[in-house]
């Protein structure tokens, strides 16, 4: 039941948080740090959802029965992380369409399964070699693809490129961080309580939303915030609640994804982000009218032939696990 929640918070999560994400950049926002700040700083409404799972329950500290001190510098090195991971997405997302965006962010799916060999033991198999393969092969393609020199906004070709690569780079960060989280439930907290997986998200939530503060104040762009809410084509109101309803899906995505984490493992939760893949061009395409082309789409199929690669491979290890358990219950 949990992981099914978890699941539907990832999908609709992403989906959303995206979608406002773009909306943001295509109503006349500017500012990409106010769009890192926005990706966790959302993080005090989880302090309600902490509230209905007792300390009694097990992990109600912050870390569980592990040294509270090695526990604060994980959380703070993960929080920095996460703030320029979040750096990267918000100024790829504001340099590129949000369907090539969304097909770029696929990779995550192929370096999460390097981080998951190298840090948390996870098998390679044909199956998920073949993953890899595909979704890299579905980055490239769009890489080369320069054609579309511009977007909505009229954003030039370098523009164009350097979201790509920040992106991508974003993708790989993401996957990093992943894997460290597992590697810290495994081998540090050691507590299988959802509780745990809250103050996961809570802590380092709160040091990417300060480093992200630092930012907003030193680059100067807390200046432009009246300036963009006045100039805000659907206008002020709507402003606020963008990037009111933005810091909230991002937070419902990141508890699922950390929870996904801590129920199965980084790489499971990395193919349910990829679900949103072909959902969220779709609504691109009928929201802010981007263009699909035969690039994207074939990009988009061979990613779901990539994403299917993997279930399967999830198919043949759990149906192999039910088998191994019916003989030793026998």
């Amino acid at each position: 039941m949990m992981v099914s929640v978890d699941v539907f918070f990832v999908v609709a999560g992403q989906t959303s948080a995206t979608l406002l994400g773009r909306y943001y950049y295509h109503q006349g926002g500017s500012s990409k740090w106010i769009s890192t700040f926005v990706q966790t700083a959302g993080f005090p409404i989880l302090f309600l959802a902490l509230l209905c799972f007792p300390k009694s329950s097990g992990g109600g500290g912050a870390s569980g029965d592990a040294p509270v001190a090695k526990v604060a510098v994980i959380y703070v090195v993960l929080g920095l992380v996460i703030a320029a991971d979040d750096m990267m997405y918000a100024s790829g997302l504001k340099y590129l369409p949000v369907s090539t965006y969304s097909l770029i962010c696929a990779s995550q799916l192929a370096f999460n399964v390097v981080f998951s060999y190298v840090l948390n033991s996870q098998k390679l198999t044909g199956l998920i070699f073949n993953a890899v393969i595909l979704l890299t092969l579905s980055d490239a393609l769009l890489g080369v693809n320069h054609d579309e020199t511009e977007d909505m906004s009229g954003m030039p070709r370098g523009k164009y490129l350097m979201g790509f690569l920040l992106t991508l780079g974003a993708s790989g960060t993401y996957s990093l961080i992943l894997s460290l989280m597992q590697l810290t439930f495994e081998n540090v907290i050691k507590k299988h309580t959802y509780t745990a997986v809250l103050n996961m998200q809570i802590y380092t939530a709160l040091v990417a939303t300060v480093a992200s503060m630092v930012g907003l104040f030193a680059s100067g762009e807390w200046r432009m915030m009246t300036e963009e809410m006045d100039t805000f084509r659907s206008g002020q109101f709507s402003y606020f609640m963008t990037l009111v309803w933005t810091a909230v899906s991002w937070q419902i995505t990141s508890v699922g994804v950390v929870g996904l984490v801590f129920e199965v493992s980084s790489l499971f939760s990395n193919v349910i982000s990829t679900v949103s893949l072909p959902i969220v061009p779709l609504f691109a395409v009928l929201i802010f009218h981007d263009t699909m082309d035969g690039i994207k789409i074939i990009a988009m199929l061979i990613a779901a032939w990539g994403f299917v690669s993997y279930l399967m491979q999830h198919f043949i290890d759990d149906k192999k696990a039910r088998k191994a358990e019916r003989v030793g219950y026998h």
